[in-house]
């Protein structure tokens, strides 16, 4: 630890002065258009390094549990939509055979009898969704587990995928992590047996089941995967009550300030009847009293109870008021013509019919009508009030843990692999899976920022954004890649000079972030995340603007289920990487470009020296793409334990 903090620093320190240097002094003004974009693309890159590192000051590793002192019950849940039945069956069949004692659970959300049967004949449980979830939003894999959490009475619950075939020993290994009460979270990594040492897809994650993992862990913020995890029910249910309190509340103070407008606008169309001035005055002290009552922490059902009942009878009162002004004219009527047969119809029950349609001439009637609408405790628009789970995103796993933490709960990360799965097979279904996981990660950001939540420390914040800034790496990457190629085609340069002062603090900067990863990984490959941090590019551009557009502009985002199998054969699909081989093919270029140059004088010194060897760095990176399209699954390699 004591060698990974001074290279944090070291690092620190040369990355700072190198991106400061490159603001105050060597920012090539008069191509300010790439100038400007690669410095703020290092900004970037700095801050991704910084928060790295901050994450690694505290990196905790945890191997052994303590030991269980008393007997806790267990709910086993493994999630299923439309998942081969056999593979599914394989996940049950290991859950049913871990050593502590607990209850085995398929939730299905596919709702298939022929699974259920095969489960059952087993002595295996099958949870599928109540019919309250019919016509309403299902929430995908949330959902699926918060209706679970309502049928099941598990002290704790270890949640597994369909595809993520548990060891006997997952839960004598983890458990005893819950005998500090304030844990509400035990994650361990997600490791797949059907991946080649080569890992062409980039599919196992050693930095991130590790040290980044191990780092979030030093500040309580390593965070649940969706899958491997075990969580305390107590925990989980707190915070969906929690979160029902805290959304209702929201709801009741957006409905007070858009009760406010109304009454303002009530005021100035029937203000000057007195009448009518007096109920809205009415309204307007019960509307005030709301507030206190919110503000004191009563209850909201008994709050929004005693406003409509206020409501309602400001409502009656006016309307009985209309009807006997009705009434004193039909019998004026009556009186006047001495045709009392004529109007007999129109009797007492008439008339309170009419009452009770709100047919007063009165245009405020309808508004203050409008707004009991506003104060509706239930949530009938769900198919349960309470979702532990969160529900914003369509990856819910990290929101849940964000907001347990939120609570003052805590988590662990336990680094030894006690279930193995299955890895996409082959590049589109990889892709699916990647945007996917960067799309729930950014409508997180986008709705609940951890810089901002409640109850979180500083380090949690940070932790927590960290995770999310990394997917804004696909705008950098752009910048990485347009800027020598600008450069060795056309001779637009960025930076004022490649001169001493440049390489002095660039390449201390460079070897030392280099060896602070390697440090931090402790021997764990890492060269494959970070291809892919480039190469998929397109990819994290994506996420970020379909999550945008859905959390800001309503756009559906939709929910693919990973396909655990492969999701193309015969030819590559050379088209969902059509932006990366455009890449490539600038890069190549840029490189015939330069020769041209050397050849015809317009090409000196060691500027285009540099260039070609960043180039040639950025084809390394992307000549990964190549391996992961023409990527076939030896036939052969079958599920096994390492």
């Amino acid at each position: 630890m004591a060698l990974i903090r001074l290279v944090i620093v070291l690092a620190a320190v040369s990355g700072i002065n190198y991106v400061t240097w490159r603001w105050l002094a060597s920012v090539n003004w008069e191509a300010w258009w790439i100038a400007v974009p690669l410095v703020v693309a290092e900004t970037y890159s700095l801050i991704d390094s910084l928060i790295f590192a901050l994450g690694a000051w505290r990196l905790r590793e945890r191997h052994e549990a303590p030991p269980i002192t008393r007997p806790v019950t267990v709910d086993v849940l493994v999630t299923t939509y439309n998942e081969p039945l056999d593979l599914v069956m394989r996940t049950a069949r290991a859950a049913l055979d871990i050593r502590y004692p607990h209850q085995t659970w398929i939730l299905d959300d596919g709702d298939r009898p022929e699974l259920r049967a095969l489960a059952e004949a087993e002595g295996i449980g099958v949870i599928t969704r109540s019919q309250a979830w019919s016509d309403r939003p299902r929430h995908a894999k949330a959902g699926n587990l918060n209706n679970a959490l309502m049928v099941t009475e598990g002290e704790f619950m270890l949640i597994l995928d369909a595809d993520q075939v548990p060891k006997p020993q997952i839960l004598d290994r983890t458990l005893g992590w819950f005998e500090d009460d304030g844990v509400a979270l035990v994650q361990t990594p997600q490791w797949f047996v059907n991946v080649p040492p080569s890992d062409p897809l980039g599919s196992q994650a050693p930095l991130f089941y590790g040290p980044i993992q191990q780092s979030k862990d030093g500040w309580n913020a390593a965070f649940f995967c969706g899958s491997n995890a075990i969580l305390r029910r107590e925990a989980l249910m707190q915070l969906g009550v929690s979160r029902y309190v805290d959304e209702v509340t929201l709801a009741v103070n957006r409905g007070v300030r858009s009760s406010r407008r109304i009454l303002n606008r009530a005021r100035q169309e029937h203000g000057g009847d007195p009448r009518i001035a007096s109920a809205l005055d009415a309204v307007g002290a019960a509307l005030d009293e709301v507030k206190v009552e919110i503000a004191r922490g009563d209850a909201l059902a008994d709050v929004t109870y005693a406003f409509q009942a206020r409501i309602d009878r400001v409502r009656r009162e006016l309307t009985d008021q209309d009807m006997a002004s009705v009434r004193d004219e039909l019998r004026a009527l009556a009186e006047i013509t001495g045709d009392t047969e004529a109007l007999a119809v129109i009797d007492e029950v008439t008339l309170d019919a009419l009452g009770d349609r709100s047919l007063s001439p009165l245009g405020a009637l309808e508004s203050i009508s409008m707004l009991v609408s506003s104060f509706e405790v239930g949530r009938d628009e769900e198919a349960q009030a309470i979702m532990p789970l969160a529900t914003i995103s369509v990856t819910e796993d990290m929101a849940t843990s964000m907001r347990l933490h939120g609570l003052g709960w805590k988590s662990v990360y336990h680094d030894e692999v006690l279930a193995v799965g299955l890895a996409p097979e082959d590049l589109p279904t990889m892709l699916t899976q990647r945007l996917r996981w960067a799309q729930g990660t950014m409508q997180v950001m986008f709705r609940e920022n951890p810089l901002v939540q409640r109850g979180l420390s500083w380090g949690q914040r940070i932790m927590y954004f960290g995770t999310m800034w990394s997917y804004l790496a696909g705008f950098a990457g752009i910048v990485y890649i347009a800027a020598p190629v600008l450069y060795l085609s056309f001779g637009v340069m960025p930076v004022q000079a490649w001169s001493v002062d440049f390489f002095a603090r660039f390449i201390p900067f460079f070897v030392l972030n280099q060896l602070l990863f390697l440090v931090v990984a402790n021997g764990r490959p890492t060269w494959r995340g970070a291809q892919y941090s480039l190469a998929l590019f397109p990819v994290w551009i994506r996420s970020v603007t379909t999550a945008f557009g859905n959390v800001y502009r309503g756009r559906a985002l939709g929910f693919s289920v990973t396909p655990k199998t492969r999701a193309t054969e015969g030819r590559p699909r050379w088209d969902l990487v059509r932006p990366q081989l455009i890449a490539m093919a600038a890069l190549v270029l840029s490189l015939v470009a330069v020769a041209i140059r050397y050849a015809v004088g317009q090409a000196e010194g060691i500027a285009p020296l540099i260039n070609i060897v960043w180039v040639l760095y950025d084809l390394m990176v992307f000549s990964i793409i190549i391996r992961a399209v023409l990527y076939t699954p030896p036939s052969d390699l079958e599920l096994k334990e390492n």
